[in-house]
C-alpha cells in the first residue's frame, strides 16, 4: 500500500505523528536510523532477470546497504520475489516495473534520464570504469543484464558510462547476485564517504517513512481513514 496520493507535506508528518504509537519505540528508532543512511542518488535497474532467487537477492543487497529505488524491467521475463531469499526486503525498497510498451528497456532508460540520472551498464567486455573509479558526482543507474546474455544491445547503445569487476581467474563473469553486490557495497560506501549531497530530503523521508508505517501496522488503511475523516 502506498501512502495517500493527497497528503501534503503538513499532513504526511500529522499521520506520522498519528501512526508513531502502533509501533513500538525501538521499531520507530531503527526506522528514523535506516533512513538516514537511504539514497537515491544511487539506484538499481534489472532488465529481464529470471531465475526468482539471484533477482531476490538483488534486493535484499539494496535494503542492506541502502539504495532505495529498484527499477525492473520486463520484456521477455516477469520479476518474481523469492520471499526466502528477499527476507521481507521488498517491502522496505520503492519497485518501479516496466512492462507496458514493446521495448521497456528503452521507457526505463529514458525515464531514468529525465531524473537527472546517468546510466552505467554493467559489461565485462568494455574498456570502463570499474567500482573505485566510477565519478559518483552525478546520480547514477546501475543496470544489470540476464544472468546468461548480459544485457541487451539496446541497453548497451543507450548506456553513457559502463563498468565492469576486474577479474584473473578463467571465468569472464560472476553471478549477478554476487556482482550487483560487490558494486553496490562499494558504490555506496565511497558516496557515504565523500562529500555529495547523496541524502534523502526530509519530504523524501517523510514519505518512506510513513510507507514504513504503514506495512508495520495491522489495518492501517483502516486507521487512516478514520484519520483522515473518511467513511466506509
Amino acid at each position: 500500500m502506498e501512502p495517500a496520493d493527497d497528503l501534503n507535506p503538513i499532513n504526511t508528518k500529522e499521520l506520522i505523528a498519528f501512526l508513531r504509537p502502533f509501533v513500538t519505540a525501538e521499531r520507530f528508532q531503527k526506522f528514523q536510523e535506516t533512513l538516514h543512511f537511504r539514497t537515491r542518488h544511487i539506484t538499481i535497474a534489472l532488465e529481464d532477470i529470471y531465475q526468482p532467487h539471484n533477482a531476490s537477492a538483488v534486493l535484499r543487497t539494496c535494503d542492506c546497504f541502502g539504495v532505495q529505488n529498484v527499477h525492473i524491467i520486463e520484456n521477455r521475463n516477469k520479476y518474481e520475489v523469492n520471499p526466502d531469499v528477499a527476507l521481507g526486503s521488498s517491502k522496505w525498497l520503492d519497485l518501479f516495473k516496466y512492462h507496458g510498451s514493446s521495448n521497456n528497456t528503452i521507457t526505463c532508460i529514458r525515464a531514468l534520464k529525465k531524473q537527472g540520472y546517468r546510466i552505467v551498464a554493467t559489461t565485462p567486455h568494455k574498456d570502463c570504469f570499474v567500482p573505485e573509479t566510477l565519478p559518483l558526482d552525478r546520480k547514477t543507474a546501475l543496470i544489470f543484464g540476464t544472468e546468461l546474455e548480459g544485457l541487451t544491445p539496446v541497453a548497451l547503445e543507450q548506456a553513457d558510462d559502463y563498468i565492469k569487476i576486474p577479474m584473473v581467474g578463467f571465468t569472464e563473469s560472476l553471478n549477478i547476485s554476487v556482482s550487483a553486490a560487490i558494486f553496490i557495497q562499494t558504490l555506496t560506501h565511497r558516496l557515504r564517504m565523500s562529500d555529495i549531497p547523496w541524502q534523502l530530503s526530509e519530504k523524501e523521508k517523510d514519505s518512506i517513512l510513513l510507507h514504513w508505517l504503514q506495512q508495520s501496522i495491522k489495518k492501517s488503511e483502516l486507521i487512516i481513514r478514520g484519520f483522515l475523516g473518511h467513511t466506509e
